[in-house]
């Protein structure tokens, strides 16, 4: 116990060292925001990976689909690093950059105000962040207090608030600079600790080649009545007991991230294009290490016995990851805790930096712009200008508290299991997001119309499935919102008015 107090105490020291160090970068909106935009490609890569990968994977994501498709969930870890990762940066990484910069655009809401010349469209997409971001945040939550419940015996209360608080301290005082730099310490963690756990967890099992045969002797038609074909060995297969909704997990978890402010806003802070080539690569690898060894790990979890039963007879599906560890030496489990305290606080400093400065920069101030390459009368003079920056960083640091208080809120009763929490977040806001952001990126034919259209879809496919107690499993109904965005901006652009080419052509200069 004193090990794994001292390592933790280290470890949040140095988070919180990081934000003070970094507190000078901070006083600008685009120092705050996105670092001055020049934040290199290690820094950039590991932001990316551990904003993608959190408490959310390691516990919930990996702990119940290696219960439900076994070794075969390891396909979701392959297809975040291809999908999520690789496609990501070289689709959207380099366009992302050139048009962000060029429009002057800060958040994602900012960039469709400004892409299709509507700032109703920059106000009802910053409403939509915020509020769907909450929900991911609370499974953040619920996912690393699960564990450090467990590593610590700290009441679960508890450790949602000390979690909250310190990610607060240090994104409040060091910004998007502060947050890069303990995502690459805490990235480093994260390799180190997964490629650790994995080896300790098969040679407790006698090796990967009996741990494999351990699982392919279970029925398929075992514990909890998994949804399985018939006979034995589905479990240890290439696509398990259930390939289609497999699918529909892969799909949600790797083509989401395409469409999340906090994952994007990424691409809007690197330095250069050589920088996006070598993020990629590092990206990648990333990925492939820490996404594919959690549900790798996850996928022997039906060999670690039964986890706990909830109050209405169901699996605690967010145990079972826990349970698996709780038998490993106490050195172990002291790294386990460090891996998934880096992991979320990661995951936990984007989503509330997002949050807060979406809601400060296109609710509350929300510039007039000017088409690019063009000055606006009347501009202001540079002390007021200096004035009104400091100020939007003061309300950005306020509702990086009032949206970790709603957060917490949340997580203390959390309505259902992680991974039902983050399948509504990431359907709602993917599915909105997706389509016209990347389209809007490639095509200069996407209308204003088309972007409300997808909005409207993506947040009512979300609100209505769940309304009415998700008959379509939020997972699958995340990853329909998500592809069915497409056909609905491409069928819309076709029908509705053509935005003025001459506005859409001094945009897509960018790329010249």
């Amino acid at each position: 116990m004193i090990i794994k107090v001292l390592l933790t105490l280290v470890f949040l020291a140095i988070m919180v060292a990081v934000g003070v160090v970094s507190r000078k970068q901070a006083s600008s909106v685009d120092g705050f925001v996105l670092g001055g935009r020049s934040v290199g490609p290690w820094l950039t890569a590991f932001a990316y990976g551990t904003s993608y990968f959190s408490a959310v994977v390691f516990v919930g994501y990996a702990g119940q689909f290696g219960w439900k498709y076994g070794l075969s969930s390891t396909w979701i870890g392959v297809g975040n690093a291809l999908i999520g990762s690789l496609l990501a940066w070289l689709i959207l990484g380099r366009r992302t950059k050139l048009m962000t910069q060029h429009i002057e655009s800060r958040t994602m809401p900012d960039f469709f105000g400004t892409r299709f010349s509507s700032q109703g469209l920059r106000v009802v997409a910053s409403v939509i962040a915020f509020v769907f971001l909450i929900p991911y945040t609370a499974g953040v939550y619920k996912g690393i207090s699960t564990l450090f419940e467990m590593g610590f015996g700290i009441p679960y209360e508890y450790c949602v608030v000390i979690m909250a608080v310190l990610t607060a301290v240090y994104v409040i005082l060091g910004g998007y600079k502060a947050t890069a730099m303990n995502d690459f310490i805490q990235g480093l963690i994260m390799l180190f600790g997964i490629v650790t756990v994995i080896a300790v967890v098969l040679h407790s099992q006698g090796g990967l080649v009996a741990a494999v045969e351990k699982m392919a002797a279970l029925p398929a038609d075992s514990p909890a009545g998994a949804t399985a074909a018939a006979g034995s060995g589905g479990f240890a297969t290439w696509f398990g007991p259930d390939p289609w909704n497999l699918l529909g997990v892969v799909i949600l978890t790797s083509l989401g991230t395409w469409g999340l402010p906090q994952m994007v806003g990424k691409f809007y802070s690197i330095t250069d294009e050589s920088a996006i080539r070598r993020g990629t690569v590092i990206s990648t690898v990333f990925a492939l290490i820490v996404a594919g060894g959690c549900y790798f790990l996850g996928g022997f979890g039906r060999l670690f016995g039964m986890p706990p039963m909830l109050a209405n007879g169901r699996l605690d599906f967010d145990a079972i990851v826990p349970s698996m560890l709780v038998t490993l030496p106490d050195a172990i489990i002291a790294l386990v805790v460090l891996l998934v305290l880096s992991a979320s606080m990661s995951t936990l400093a984007s989503l509330v930096l997002t949050s807060s400065s979406t809601m400060t920069l296109d609710l509350i101030y929300r510039d007039k712009k000017s088409a690019p390459g063009e000055v606006m009368e009347g501009s202001i003079d540079d002390e007021v200008s200096e004035q009104i920056e400091r100020r939007k960083v003061v309300v950005m640091r306020v509702l990086i508290v009032f949206f970790i208080v709603i957060s917490l809120m949340i997580a203390l009763n959390p309505p259902t299991f992680i991974a039902q929490l983050m399948g509504i977040s990431w359907g709602a806001l993917a599915g909105a997001f997706l389509a016209p952001f990347m389209l809007g990126l490639y095509w200069r034919g996407v209308t204003t119309a088309s972007v409300w259209a997808c909005f409207a879809w993506g947040v009512g496919i979300t609100v209505i499935n769940m309304l009415m107690g998700n008959p379509i499993n939020p997972i699958n109904c995340g990853a329909i919102a998500m592809v069915g965005g497409f056909p609905v901006v491409w069928l819309v652009s076709l029908l509705t008015p053509k935005m003025k080419r001459n506005e859409v052509e001094q945009i897509f200069k960018c790329y010249q």
